[in-house]
């Protein structure tokens, strides 16, 4: 039996349970809680036992984030795929998805683009994170009045930094006074996308 609080593992699949208990400390206490040995109490084995299979601290974090950037993917495509067939609602649909997500597992694109996980060193977190925006990309540009791939990238990015910036509000205590629920971030969210779109096929016109 594991330690209460602490991830268990079986013979052999210390690696997967290495980046489950990254994960699980981010969820808990944010980037600022990683660390190796931290991850190693998590996972209750020595300090030194994590760098057989990651030789340094960047290593196993990166790993940890892809982890977390295709349960982000699934959750954005899922979202989009319960919205139904208007492109506006699918796209809306993923910020709420979004920023579900970064509330209850506090990792969002500030932990895929963590300092020192940026180059070509992590090939298996460039891929992730890829397919996270290849998911997002085309719903931007299935929207009407999008005239570019330009236009689409930046439309993305305002999107993503409205519903993290929600998910963060929210976890700092900023609408604590309004006792807003995880369900009104989100939905918060959604409309602020639908003005973001709103404005932007204003702003074309």
């Amino acid at each position: 039996m594991a330690e209460p609080g602490r991830t268990s593992y079986h013979h052999g699949d210390l690696a997967a349970a290495l980046v489950d208990g990254a994960l699980d400390l981010i969820a808990e206490g944010g980037l600022a809680a990683f660390s190796v040995a931290a991850v190693a109490r998590r996972v209750g084995v020595s300090s030194a036992a994590p760098y057989r299979h990651f030789p340094d601290r960047d290593s196993l974090l990166a790993a940890a984030a892809a982890a977390a950037a295709g349960q982000l993917t699934g959750q954005v495509r899922a979202a989009a795929d319960s919205a139904g067939a208007d492109p506006v609602q699918r796209l809306a649909a993923t910020a709420g998805a979004y920023t579900r997500f970064v509330i209850e597992r506090r990792a969002g694109m500030d932990v895929l683009f963590a300092p020192g996980l940026a180059g070509s060193r992590h090939p298996q977190l460039g891929a992730q994170t890829r397919a996270l925006l290849d998911t997002l990309l085309p719903l931007v540009l299935a929207l009407p009045g999008v005239p570019s791939y330009r236009d689409a990238l930046i439309l993305v990015e305002q999107h993503l930094a409205q519903a993290h910036g929600h998910a963060v509000f929210h976890l700092d205590g900023v609408f604590a006074q309004h006792r807003r629920s995880v369900d009104q971030a989100a939905a918060a969210s959604v409309a602020t996308t639908l003005m973001l779109i709103a404005g932007h096929a204003t702003g074309r016109r």
